[in-house]
Parts: structure tokens; C-alpha cells; sequence
């Protein structure tokens, strides 16, 4: 099985063995520089590189090209071109240009731009980013060579995810660059982010998937009651694969590894039907793209195997949501994790150093960091005691925590004890290493040994704003470091100085205990930690003169960019939870209603014949049953007329602000209002009229 995986793995990828193989030197090399320096591209290597691929992708039946990019919707977006072109003796002949290669001009006119430029502005431009390599992927339409490409106005203005973290990246090299200098390091001559994001997702029958309007049309279920078992026996977790997700894991790594995805890890998540998958790390820009791509080929396979994958932040009440763990290092070309610990963590300053600026930055800007995890599924998650609160806040474990109070205290740390060791007992069974630090769960950001572990990113979105945050706060701790350390005459001391007052200043962003407790919200307050529970209520941290002089300062996001990613939150937002409610007044008016009628007629008659067959019959049962499911229905038939009249009032606010406001305070709650009476009419009305599967058929059913 191993020599297979090594021959598959990466086949279908315009690798940098392949483009040794198919390349001349001398363009390959002019690639490289432009890929590991960002030197400019010249155009004749990029009509070479056109070439070479082309022929590659048509080698392995490619007959269409695609710019692959991802806007301002957290999926993907593409226009299919085939490589064919008409002679004069009208033949055709295979080709693809460097020009071709390098733009595209898709329509950018239904795409989100937040006002970037106006509907009749139909002009849009991808440019191919040579950073992440091109791909072949097969499906129904056959093999299409995908080139992954920056998405951009007509006047130049980023319209989607990719710009922006190919620009923090660029910036977080130049002042990590800046603070190794100081340290005496001049061999690394480029470092990058290293992500690892971990995906979360539910599987479902296909069948019963396609009996749910909710779940077709805003993927999760706006109804339903638990059933009698969830996930209290806790044996679902890390549970035995059932065969029919076994055989779509199988073919869906096989999917990922030919296109050169690194799919590592697979097993049962807390919920019952809810699942993982995590890559080996790779550099964010690459890692973000391979995320979409694991999103999609698990959509795309489930459907093979008559399922349906749940990417929804919740897409079931009362059981864990899905998040999506975003796992952040800082990689050097030389092979270096600059926030890897060792043995003697206390002895290393560098270390220190780059580990304090991101705790600095994390408290300065922690809403900032808030706003690049939020969307409206999210607000179902965040805090329900199964994910990170809304509150940022930093675990760093005991160990490292006491090591930062002798620094600020002493201006020096003289270390912990020594690792301890595990001794289980059982002669057979060799010692362990403890870990420097417990895990966690409730911290949003959590130091793990050598890397820090974002876990608030909701699991349908792209990693590529948070990513873009993390390197771009950092990046401006780092400056302000770099900025005060070259002006030192004693740098050694100067270090030592700013680490303690550092820590002192930013201490308050550590909390190593249980984020889940009422008295750590009460603590964060007192701490002066914002509380930001909503998308609605995090959104306006994106325009704040401070997040805008941020992003500014290191060319990541310019003032128009942030406002119009500001209005392009406010309107997902908006458009989301309006196609719930109106998914509600659909779901309740000709389903749900009608059934509990003809349910009510059923019992009434029942009564009747009953009375009439026996007049001295005890009919307190049915009776029952009646007022009940009568009460209820008069509940929900209210509850509908406020939800109707609160959807009509909606699309009257003008200013996305007050509608997304709007949405939040009066149309959510009345949604929950709906679904209360109809969640407990399903406890009591005959399985066979309620017009759904239930949650016990959906979640168990495989």
C-alpha cells in the first residue's frame, strides 16, 4: 500500500518535479527565483512555462483549463476554457499561451465587491499565482487543468481571499527577516506561515438529505428534536469507522493525495455521523488552497456514495457544531520552526521573542482576530460549550506561563523542572514523555509545542482571513520590535528589557483555565477583554481607525478594501439568515402545519368513533393529545405571522447595518419562537404524517 500511495501521490499535480522534467533550466530556474523571492515573472518564461504545462495536462486527457479563484464567498469560482483552437483548413489545433496563463478576465459582476465597483461593472481579472501549483482535476466534465489565480477589480482592488494572504505573507517575511538579522541569522533569506487546518463535517444519507428543504437550502437543520441518544455516551468519538464512511474516506484520500493534498489524519468527531480530516502543514497559501480543495472533493465524493457532507458550522441542534482547527507557525527556508520550543525554552530568547510578539498581538488586536472567524453559522457555535467563546483569549499551559512571569519578574527565566515521565504500570508498556503543556479545548488560541492552534474558524469557511489577520498582527508587533531593537547599543540587554515589559503589558490575554465558565466571562470584563458574540457585533472591528492604519501600513488591505469587506460580511449575513426564515415559512406553512391538521382530524375522529362505539369510555388520552398538539399548533400559526411580518419589515432597511441589526435582534429570535412548537409537536404527533426525517434517522441511519 505504501509503494502505491508514493506512486499516486502528487501525480496530478505541475509539481516542481515535473516542472524540472519539463522545463529548460534556465526557465526553471528563472520560476524558481520568482516563486521562493517574488522576483518579477518575465513574460517569455511565463509562454514557456504555458507551454510545458499545457502539453503535461493534455498528456493526462486534459481538454479544458480553468482560472481556479476564490472570491469573497469562501468557495471557489471558475470559467472553463478548452485548449482548442481553429486552423485555417479547418482542423484544430492544441494551444495555450502565456498570456493565458497569466489573466483571465472572468465576469465579476455577481461576485460579493461590497462596493468595490458597481453591477454594471462587469470587468475582473484573475492573475495566476505561480506560488501554488496548477492541478488536473477529474469529474463528470473530465480533466480540467486548474490554475490557481488572484482575483482582482479593474482598478486593481482585491475582490477576493487570495491577494490579501499572499500580501500578509509578503509582510510577515519582512519583519521576521528583520528581527533574525538581529539575532546574528544571515542565512535565511525567506520565511513563511505554516498552516495545518483541521476539517470538521457531517455525513448524511443522501436520501433523507434531500427530504430536508432546510438542509438544502441553508445546510443545516431550522427544525428538529434531539432523539433519545446524542452524544452523551461518548462513544462516537474516535468511535469505529462504519463501512459506508470508510469506503467514502478511502476514495475521498485518494482524490486528495493524487492532487498532491497531504489528507494525514481521518476519524469520528464528538457528534454522532460527525467526522475530521487533517493535512500535514504547508505553507498558508497553499494550505488554504488545499482546504477548499478538501471541502469540495469531500462534497463531491459523498454524492458518489449516495451521502450528503454537512459543511455547516451546525448543522444539527444539541449535538457539537464543526469547526475548522487552524494550526499557525513561522517556517525559515532553512527548515527552522521559529516558535518550536525545545528543551529549553527558557534559554532561548529568539523563541521568546517571536512568542511574545504573537501574544502582543493577539491582545491588540484581538477583535480584529474575531472578525476573520465570524460568520452567521458560527454564531450557533462560538461558546456552546463545545467551542472556543467568543472571548480571544491565549492558553499557554503552566510550564511556559510560569517560565513568562520569571522573565517579567527577573528579566530572565531559569527554566522548569524536567519533563516528567508517565509510568502506566504495565512492564510491557515503556515510559512516556509528559508534554510541556495540557491541551485546552476552550481557548480560541492555544499554544501546542510549536505551533499556535486558531480553533475558532468556523468549518465551512476559508482559512484565508484568518491566515491574513495572524500574519499581518504579527507582522506589525514584530516591526515595533524590530523598529526599537536596531536603535540599541546593547541589544542583549535591550532584548531582555523588551521581553519583560512585554509580558507585563499583555498578560492579560493568557488564561489557561476553563473558557466555558460564567466566572471567566465576569473575569475577561474585568480583564478589558472584549466580548464580541455575534458576527453582527464583530463586524464593525474590521473598520476601526486602528484595523485600518494596520492593515495600511503593511499594504495587506487598503481602506477601501476593509469597507467593503465590512459590507460583504453584513450582507452574507443578511442573505443567510433571510433564506433560513423564509426556509421556516415555507417548511412550517406546507409541511409541518398540514400534518399536525391531518393529525388533529385523526385524533378528533378517533374520539368521535370512540364515543359513538362506547359512550362510557374513558377518552382522556386522546383528549389530551388533542389539546395538546391544538395549543401547539395555535403557537406555531402565531409564530409564523410574527417571523412573516418580520421578514417583510427586513427588506425594507436600506443601510446593510441596520438590516444585518435587524436580522440579528427580531427575525433570529423569531425564528426559535417558530421552531419551539414544532419541535415538540414532532415528540407527539404520528412518525408516520410528520413530513421529515428526524434527527435519530439523519444522525444514525448510515
Amino acid at each position: 500500500m505504501s509503494e502505491r500511495l508514493t506512486d499516486i501521490f502528487g501525480i496530478d499535480v505541475f509539481s516542481d518535479a515535473v516542472m524540472i522534467e519539463k522545463l529548460p533550466k534556465k526557465i526553471y530556474l528563472a520560476l524558481r527565483k520568482t516563486i521562493e523571492n517574488g522576483e518579477e515573472l518575465d513574460p517569455s518564461v511565463a509562454e514557456v512555462v504555458a507551454n510545458a504545462m499545457k502539453d503535461w495536462a493534455i498528456e493526462h486527457g486534459a481538454t479544458h483549463y480553468t482560472h481556479w479563484f476564490q472570491p469573497m464567498t469562501s468557495i471557489t469560482a471558475e470559467k472553463h476554457d478548452s485548449f482548442l483552437s481553429p486552423t485555417s483548413d479547418g482542423k484544430i489545433i492544441m494551444e495555450f499561451s502565456g498570456k493565458e496563463l497569466i489573466k483571465g478576465e472572468p465576469d465579476a459582476s455577481s461576485f460579493p465587491s461590497g462596493g468595490l465597483r458597481a453591477t454594471f461593472e462587469a470587468r475582473g481579472y484573475t492573475a495566476w499565482d505561480c506560488t501554488s501549483p496548477a492541478f488536473l482535476r477529474e469529474d463528470a466534465l473530465g480533466v480540467t487543468l486548474c490554475i490557481p489565480t488572484a482575483f482582482c477589480s479593474y482598478t486593481g482592488e482585491a475582490l477576493d481571499m487570495k491577494t490579501p494572504l499572499l500580501r500578509s505573507m509578503e509582510a510577515l517575511n519582512t519583519q521576521v527577516i528583520r528581527i533574525l538579522r538581529l539575532f546574528g541569522n544571515t542565512e535565511v533569506t525567506h520565511v513563511s506561515p505554516s498552516v495545518g487546518p483541521e476539517q470538521e463535517y457531517f455525513l448524511v444519507d443522501k436520501a433523507k438529505y434531500l427530504k430536508r428543504d432546510d438542509l438544502i437550502y441553508s445546510g443545516r437543520t431550522l427544525f428538529g428534536a434531539m432523539p433519545p441518544k446524542g452524544q452523551e455516551m461518548e462513544d462516537h468519538y474516535f468511535g469505529c469507522i462504519k463501512e459506508r464512511v470508510a469506503s467514502f474516506m478511502k476514495e475521498l484520500n485518494l482524490e486528495l493525495w493524487k492532487m498532491g493534498v497531504t489528507a494525514k489524519t481521518q476519524h469520528n468527531e464528538a457528534a454522532p455521523a460527525q467526522h475530521e480530516l487533517a493535512p500535514i502543514y504547508t505553507t498558508a497559501n497553499i494550505a488554504t488552497d488545499h482546504n477548499q480543495l478538501v471541502m469540495e472533493c469531500m462534497k463531491r465524493v459523498a454524492n458518489r456514495h449516495n451521502l450528503a457532507c454537512l459543511l455547516h458550522e451546525k448543522p444539527f441542534a444539541g449535538v457539537n457544531g464543526s469547526g475548522k482547527h487552524n494550526n499557525w507557525s513561522i517556517l525559515t527556508d532553512t527548515g527552522v520552526n521559529l516558535l518550536k520550543q525545545g528543551k529549553t525554552p527558557h534559554k532561548n530568547t529568539q523563541f521568546l521573542l517571536f512568542l511574545t510578539a504573537v501574544i502582543k498581538a493577539v491582545d491588540l488586536y484581538g477583535d480584529i482576530l474575531r472578525v476573520s472567524a465570524v460568520n452567521p453559522g458560527n454564531d450557533h457555535r462560538l461558546g456552546e460549550d463545545e467551542a472556543p467563546p467568543a472571548i480571544i483569549s491565549i492558553f499557554l499551559g503552566s510550564q511556559l506561563e510560569d517560565l513568562l512571569n520569571q522573565v517579567m519578574e527577573n528579566g530572565e527565566a531559569k527554566g522548569n523542572e524536567d519533563y516528567a515521565r508517565i509510568n502506566m504500570g504495565v512492564h510491557s508498556i515503556p515510559e512516556l514523555f509528559k508534554d510541556g503543556a495540557d491541551r485546552n479545548r476552550t481557548s480560541p488560541f492555544a499554544f501546542t509545542g510549536d505551533k499556535f492552534e486558531f480553533r475558532m474558524v468556523g468549518s465551512s469557511m476559508s482559512v484565508g482571513m484568518a491566515n491574513t489577520v495572524i500574519n499581518t498582527i504579527v507582522a506589525d508587533v514584530l516591526c515595533d520590535m524590530a523598529d526599537e531593537l536596531e536603535k540599541a547599543k546593547d541589544f542583549n540587554l535591550a532584548v531582555h528589557e523588551l521581553l519583560r515589559k512585554t509580558i507585563r503589558d499583555h498578560k492579560r490575554i493568557i488564561f489557561n483555565g476553563n473558557g466555558y465558565t460564567k466566572e471567566w466571562v465576569e473575569e475577561a470584563e474585568r480583564r478589558g477583554l472584549p466580548n464580541l458574540k455575534s458576527m453582527v457585533e464583530a463586524i464593525p472591528a474590521l473598520v476601526t481607525d486602528k484595523a485600518i492604519a494596520l492593515f495600511e501600513r503593511h499594504k495587506v488591505l487598503s481602506k477601501s478594501e476593509l469597507y467593503a469587506r465590512k459590507d460583504v460580511l453584513y450582507d452574507s449575513y443578511c442573505k443567510a439568515i433571510n433564506i433560513e426564515a423564509k426556509t421556516m415559512i415555507m417548511m412550517a406553512s406546507v409541511q409541518y402545519i398540514p400534518a399536525v391538521i391531518k393529525y388533529t382530524k385523526l385524533l378528533a375522529e378517533t374520539i368521535n368513533s370512540v364515543r359513538n362505539a362506547m359512550p362510557e369510555a374513558d377518552l382522556y388520552v386522546q383528549k389530551d393529545l388533542l389539546k395538546e398538539a391544538s395549543r401547539l399548533l395555535s403557537e406555531t400559526k402565531t409564530a409564523l405571522e410574527i417571523l412573516q411580518r418580520y421578514v417583510s419589515e427586513a427588506v425594507t432597511k436600506t443601510r446593510l447595518e441596520e438590516k444585518a441589526e435587524f436580522f440579528y435582534q427580531k427575525v433570529r429570535p423569531a425564528m426559535i419562537a417558530l421552531r419551539t412548537p414544532i419541535d415538540a409537536l414532532e415528540c407527539i404527533v404520528d412518525k408516520e404524517l410528520w413530513p421529515v426525517p428526524s434527527y435519530g434517522e439523519l444522525l444514525y441511519e448510515l
